[in-house]
């Protein structure tokens, strides 16, 4: 399921972006919810806290009564970097504060220059976009973690603590799981490639296997990768 956010306190542009909306899914084969708010508040928040949809934001940038749209927008980076943010606005000049303060915005549309056709456009080329949505999922009496596959670079067992931890793109989370039981609730991108660690082959730019380490996507080189296991992570 894809969830269109719409932030838009004006009824006038809320029709022109549901309209905007309706011709860009037509053709869409996913399940799609869209939900509309005025303004920022609790039932928004759980929405950008929930990470085990995919979204799409549409923002006006200024809102009555409300933190703005790139207030907004902040507390959607802080966990989620992978959801779509259009902004919408009044004022061509918030272009360049727009892509100072926020990380990776798709689009700025300005209401007064075919906005729906601009708008449109757009959330076509988004809902073309392959969207990896495989999730690793995990809970004992004290929490429950749900982490996009994509979002994990690799995982290694912990000597003192006999956890092992997950490092993502923003984090670290330790789970009582073995290196054999978390390979069960993995895909085919992870892959053994230490005694104490597992790879995710999406996010290896090399392996170093002579010098035993191996570098990722983000340039982080990690000294855990065996020639033990080089057929194993070379295996399709």
């Amino acid at each position: 399921m894809i969830k269109i956010i719409v932030v838009e306190d004006e009824k006038d542009y809320q029709q022109t972006i549901k309209e905007a909306i309706s011709k860009a899914i037509f053709k869409c084969d996913e399940e799609i919810k869209v939900e509309y708010f005025t303004r920022y508040n609790s039932n928004l928040e759980k929405i950008i806290t929930d990470n085990t949809i995919r979204k799409i934001y549409i923002m006006d940038i200024e809102l009555d009564n409300s933190i703005s749209g790139i207030k907004i927008a902040k507390k959607i980076r802080t966990n989620d970097w992978e959801s779509e943010i259009l902004f919408i606005t009044s004022h061509d000049k918030m272009f360049e504060t727009v892509y100072r303060s926020i990380y990776e915005v798709f689009d700025f549309i300005e209401k007064y220059h075919d906005m729906s056709v601009r708008l449109e456009n757009d959330l076509e080329v988004i809902l073309k976009k392959n969207f990896d949505n495989k999730m690793f999922i995990y809970s004992n009496r004290y929490f429950d973690l749900k982490i996009y596959y994509r979002s994990i670079l690799y995982i290694y067992r912990e000597k003192d603590e006999r956890k092992l931890v997950i490092v993502t793109d923003t984090n670290k989370f330790k789970v009582g799981l073995t290196i054999i039981e978390i390979l069960d609730l993995l895909d085919g991108r992870f892959k053994q490639c230490h005694r104490a660690c597992i790879i995710n082959r999406d996010r290896v730019n090399k392996y170093d296997w002579n010098n035993g380490k191996f570098i990722l996507d983000t340039k982080e080189e990690v000294d855990m990768l065996s020639k033990k296991y080089k057929k194993e992570v070379m295996s399709e």
